[in-house]
């Protein structure tokens, strides 16, 4: 197994070349339609997978470093806290994936304890995560590295060139809470069939919290998170053709207590028409866009889901406040999911 505990390039060692497969191009749902329904749905939407052109990558990278955006450190703190225990529960030389790997700064800094035989880097915004691998691979030169460039938030279809022993998927961030329950349930469930019994999934959640800590994660105070919003607009122009103006819409960030989640919208700040090719929409001065839920999680909640996707939660960590969990899911030897409801 390389060493890996320095995190620099190993003296003699012949440094490997990434790998990298793009399936987002190839296989993605068309945008025109997708984008066309749910523009013109009774309640309009965007899928949050759209954030993440270049520039909304970039956005959300800055925005795990703001002080009001608590997911982030207090998820590094909870790996810096218990990485031997980590270590143990993972086990050397797995096949680390990492979904939705943006900058790959997350899974870098746990290589030198899980020492992976692969790693995995899975991402919608191919160019992004291509460039990060390449500035990856210097640093652990002999760790085989593969980009995937998917929009895995149906389902993950892996290729061949992922090794099939001991995959260990690695969902941080508590980006689980994009999806409603339901479909974070049936996400898990795909992620299932495809490792095997050593394998797992090392997954960060979001626990559910009080609207004065939980709501200015989401509405910064330097507008980062605003820009990260509107800028799903630029990147819907481009893929359609539509002529969204920025300035005619804000931010709005709220937490939706009843459904323990936070609800992101764009809120147009006048009446207005947004045209595109095939299609129009006119909306009124505070009609909204819903752009992204973040749903928040109790423990008990997470680990019943865990077992209706056919895995069994191994190991918990929290922060010592209670604000964010970190589990290791191994799978459910006993799951049969052609019983499963």
């Amino acid at each position: 197994m390389p060493d890996f505990t320095r995190g620099q390039p190993q003296g003699s060692a012949t440094m490997l070349t990434p790998g990298f497969i793009d399936r987002a191009t190839s296989r993605a749902t068309d945008p025109r339609r997708e984008l066309n329904e749910s523009l013109g749905a009774s309640t309009p939407f965007i899928a949050p997978k759209l954030f993440y052109d270049r520039l909304g990558s970039a956005l959300f990278t800055a925005i795990c470093e703001l002080p009001e955006y608590y997911p982030t450190r207090t998820e590094a703190a909870i790996f810096d806290a218990n990485s031997d225990e980590i270590a143990a529960a993972v086990g050397a030389g797995s096949t680390l994936i990492d979904l939705g790997a943006g900058d790959c700064a997350k899974a870098a800094r746990l290589f030198a304890s899980l020492a992976p035989a692969q790693y995995v880097a899975v991402d919608i915004s191919v160019d992004f995560v291509r460039d990060a691998l390449g500035r990856l691979q210097p640093r652990f030169p002999a760790l085989p590295m593969l980009g995937i460039g998917a929009d895995f938030s149906q389902r993950l279809e892996l290729p061949g060139a992922v090794r099939s022993e001991r995959r260990v998927f690695f969902y941080p961030g508590s980006s689980i809470g994009n999806f409603t329950p339901t479909q974070a349930r049936e996400f898990l469930r795909g992620l299932r069939t495809q490792v095997d019994l050593d394998g797992g999934l090392l997954l960060g959640v979001d626990l559910a919290k009080p609207s004065e800590i939980v709501e200015p994660a989401y509405d910064d105070a330097l507008g980062v998170t605003a820009a990260f919003n509107l800028n799903v607009l630029n990147h819907v122009n481009r893929l359609i053709g539509s002529d969204f103006v920025l300035a005619d819409w804000r931010h709005v960030a709220l937490l939706n207590e009843a459904e323990s989640r936070i609800e992101m919208h764009l809120e147009a700040r006048r009446d207005l028409r947004v045209r595109w090719p095939g299609g129009e929409r006119r909306f009124r001065a505070g009609d909204r866009i819903h752009t992204e839920n973040s749903y928040k999680y109790r423990r008990a909640d997470l680990e019943q889901m865990f077992r209706d996707a056919g895995f069994v939660s191994d190991r918990c960590w929290t922060d010592d406040r209670g604000w964010f969990a970190l589990f290791f899911a191994r799978p459910d030897p006993q799951y049969d999911d052609r019983n499963a409801n």
